[in-house]
């Protein structure tokens, strides 16, 4: 089994559904999820992170307005989308120059993104079809192409609420998800 530091796919319960997840710093890794899920390649995925400082590995600079947003909402269900002037993350970003970040406030998860780094984690399906709630779901979708598969049951869970953050704290909110902002 391949683990997730080393190019590894694996299907994991994160904070909201199962997803299919791989080190976000690896391009080769990137590049084998969109083929699994057969997703549109011009659609960035959402990157989970253990720390608002995780952002750093990405040339992200919070202005103040942002960090104070993010601390007082993080860690939650909410992945936000944030300016990414990088091309080293091309790979990522898709060409849209953001990227979609979320702290997961699940403390199991919190503790492997410390371990492995920041993680893509789109949803256990193919594109447009129904997330996986169950590992046989999931496998369905995946036979064997996935390194590692951990079941935790059921989960029925909305996915996150996602937001794009503007440099001034102001946001707009492009997905309504298990999250309720005031």
């Amino acid at each position: 089994m391949r683990d997730l530091k080393n190019g590894g796919i694996w299907v994991i319960p994160t904070d909201t559904i199962y997803g299919i997840v791989g080190s976000a710093l690896n391009s080769k890794t990137v590049e084998g999820i969109y083929q699994l899920r057969k997703r549109s390649l011009d659609k960035p995925f959402i990157i989970l992170i253990s720390s608002i400082k995780d952002l750093e590995m990405f040339g992200i600079k919070l202005t103040q307005h942002q960090r104070d947003f993010l601390q007082s909402h993080w860690p939650n269900p909410l992945s936000v989308i944030l300016p990414i002037s990088s091309k080293n993350f091309e790979y990522l970003h898709r060409g849209t120059e953001s990227l979609a970040f979320r702290m997961p406030k699940d403390e199991k998860l919190t503790e492997l993104l410390k371990q492995t780094g920041p993680l893509v984690a789109p949803s256990a399906n193919f594109e447009g079809r129904k997330p996986s709630q169950t590992l046989a779901e999931a496998k369905k979708y995946f036979g064997n192409r996935v390194d590692y598969y951990h079941d935790s049951g059921r989960i029925s869970a909305k996915p996150s609420t996602l937001i794009k953050l503007e440099k001034n704290g102001k946001f707009k909110i492009l997905r309504e998800g298990s999250f309720k902002l005031n």
